[in-house]
């Protein structure tokens, strides 16, 4: 058994090369379902699921409205829909009026996936150029969670990382490089030592 269930990612501008350097360095067995908002022009295709699942041996998809969170599948927001994780693990898609400035927004996706999956949660904030996803930060921590913050310094945009920890007392922040290792490695211990946590 896995101490953690799900990992949520929130990335803005610069996110599709840093989501490509995370994904890359997890292997095709990574045993946990990946969920990311990344913000898109309102009008963009589906491209963003093709190029990532050519830099990753993982599947990679948009969510679809009421599909069942799948361990092993990395799932992406739809342009101009927030992603809902409901308690039975199932998406949702809105077109409520956007979140910080963004639909979909990471606040929404962190926030529902808390209640989800309490503190069996990973949260991910890599660059982006708002402040969007640092309350979701927050609640993550408050209910027992983990939360990983790519350094400012190596963000292409450094507000959204930089917003995360200042909103909370984050558990780890990392140059891009070292995220998705790190990742594999959190997820790797906490499986075989799952007793200890």
């Amino acid at each position: 058994m896995n101490r953690f269930e799900a990992v949520v990612i929130g990335s803005s501008a610069g996110g599709i090369k840093a989501l490509s350097a995370v994904l890359a360095a997890l292997p095709s067995e990574f045993p946990l379902p990946i969920i990311i908002v990344q913000h898109l022009h309102p009008n963009s295709d589906s491209y963003l699921a093709r190029i990532l699942e050519a830099k990753c041996g993982l599947k990679v998809k948009q969510a679809d409205e009421k599909e069942t969170v799948a361990d092993g599948v990395v799932y992406l927001a739809p342009p101009n829909y927030h992603l809902l994780i409901e308690e039975d693990r199932s998406f949702s898609l809105s077109i409520e009026g956007p979140v910080n400035f963004a639909r979909p927004s990471v606040e929404v996706l962190f926030e529902t996936a808390v209640y989800a999956y309490r503190d069996k949660l990973i949260g991910i904030i890599l660059t982006g150029a708002n402040n969007d996803g640092s309350l979701g930060v927050k609640k993550i921590k408050q209910i027992g969670g983990y939360v990983i913050v790519q350094n400012p310094t190596t963000a292409e945009a450094d507000a959204m990382p930089r917003a995360a920890i200042a909103a909370t007392n984050v558990d780890k922040i990392l140059p891009l490089e070292q995220i998705g290792p790190y990742l594999l490695q959190l997820v790797n211990r906490s499986k075989r030592h799952n007793r200890y946590w």
